[in-house]
């Protein structure tokens, strides 16, 4: 997470994954072993599967249990041991101090995606809302113009009609 009031450390963390694109990978896999757990409780080799279902990675346990042991250290997730059969398995959980940290997380995520697609994004000349991808374009009254959906272009160009006369 960058902090605003150590400009070194700011600048530290965002060196680092630049020199080493590793880093940038594990921080990554960190940041998604938060979001599983903000979804529920989770064993370790659940937060493994999930990885691997969802993005299509293989997690490797020496990122996954190290980052979960550290977690527990700080007190963001707890850990409940859970009989499985024959076995003792570990289920981590975010505390309240995790749930507070992922929200903070989350709002930072959205900030930067949010402003790597903005260029990317339209704004439909119909009703305003914003089209990332796929936007339908139309010339009206000799200006091309960026609609959601084909039923806003044509309401448009219906109001634009109207408003000539």
């Amino acid at each position: 997470m960058l902090n605003a009031k150590n400009p070194r450390a700011q600048a530290r963390a965002v060196t680092l994954p630049l020199n080493a694109p590793e880093g940038l990978l594990g921080d990554f896999s960190r940041f998604y072993i938060m979001i599983l757990l903000f979804e529920g409780p989770k064993h370790g080799y659940e937060i493994i599967s999930k990885i691997e279902e969802r993005l299509g990675q293989r997690a490797s346990p020496s990122l996954v249990y190290p980052f979960l042991k550290q977690l527990e250290q700080s007190k963001i997730v707890g850990v409940q041991n859970e009989s499985t059969g024959k076995r003792l398995r570990k289920k981590y959980s975010l505390t309240h101090k995790g749930e507070s940290l992922c929200g903070r997380l989350f709002k930072q995520f959205t900030t930067i995606v949010s402003s790597a697609i903005e260029p990317s994004m339209s704004s439909c000349s119909h009703c305003g809302c914003r089209v990332y991808k796929d936007a339908h374009y139309e010339e009206i009254n000799g200006r091309r113009l960026a609609f959601c959906c084909t039923y806003c272009a044509a309401s448009y160009r219906k109001s634009a009609r109207s408003s000539k006369r």
